[in-house]
């Protein structure tokens, strides 16, 4: 299996499924509500700890320990590494995360609709990566299983990208933008995930040995953001079950996904 051709495949499907929840401000007027929004944010963080545990930790864990390796030391290392890199993302890049009006990183004079389509590509860099990284996996292991470990994954991220897509082009359109350029904003926001999917695979292939790390670098990125940023927005508010629920529900579904197909 050609681990980059996969990667392109995988990722390519992730940012179609962006590209298509962008399109729905060509069908809706409306704001999306705030109940809404809340649902969606908590199911991407429940799909994207479920995918951190079973699709990128435990596999780490494995390949670590196939390399003779203590498990834990890359896992954890790697985790402690991703955590840090998008720490130093959100304090350099300048980005506005919705219902905010401070923007955060470093200032700068980009308009606000350009720092709302920030906030939404920084957690898209570690989604990249995490099924690229699946499917560079799966290129290194014969058998079934670690592909439709890798399908599972981008079809659990290409499922809550779906609702995330219209989630930044809807305010967008609210914000003062046009009907295209709002679904062109939400558009742009998915294209770092073919694009850092393809630049890990690429790292992943010419240095098989950092796998592990690699595998847990993209868990503690991801973790990061789930954090930092979508447990806490999704919930705001003064009753704030609809998150709570939107995150067990996505947790459910990637996990049912990653152990089905897996």
């Amino acid at each position: 299996m050609n681990s980059v051709l996969w990667a392109v495949y995988g990722t390519g499907f992730t940012f179609f499924m962006t590209a298509l929840g962008a399109a729905m401000v060509f069908f809706f007027r409306g704001a999306v509500r705030k109940g809404v929004q809340h649902v969606f944010l908590g199911f991407a963080a429940g799909v994207m700890i479920a995918a951190s545990v079973w699709s990128l930790l435990i596999p780490a864990i494995d390949q670590a320990e196939e390399q003779g390796m203590a498990g834990w030391v890359p896992a954890a290392g790697g985790f402690v590494l991703g955590g840090l890199f998008l720490l130093a993302l959100d304090s350099l890049l300048p980005h506005l995360h919705l219902g905010e009006t401070k923007p955060e990183g470093v200032s700068s004079s980009f308009k606000r609709t350009t720092l709302l389509v920030f906030a939404v590509t920084l957690h898209n860099i570690p989604e990249g990566m995490a099924v690229g990284l699946a499917f560079a996996l799966a290129a290194q292991n014969t058998g079934d299983a670690p592909f439709s470990a890798a399908v599972a994954l981008a079809l659990g991220i290409g499922i809550q990208n779906f609702p995330e897509g219209a989630a930044i082009s809807l305010p967008l359109r609210e914000e003062g933008l046009g009907t295209g350029k709002a679904f062109i904003g939400g558009v742009l926001s998915g294209i770092v995930e073919p694009i850092f999917g393809i630049l890990t695979v690429l790292v992943a292939g010419s240095v098989t040995p950092l796998m592990p790390w690699l595998l847990a670098f993209a868990a503690g990125a991801m973790i990061y953001v789930v954090v930092e940023e979508l447990i806490p927005e999704a919930n705001q508010g003064e009753h704030s079950n609809m998150g709570t629920l939107g995150v067990m529900f996505g947790f459910l579904v990637m996990m049912i996904l990653d152990v089905a197909l897996g």
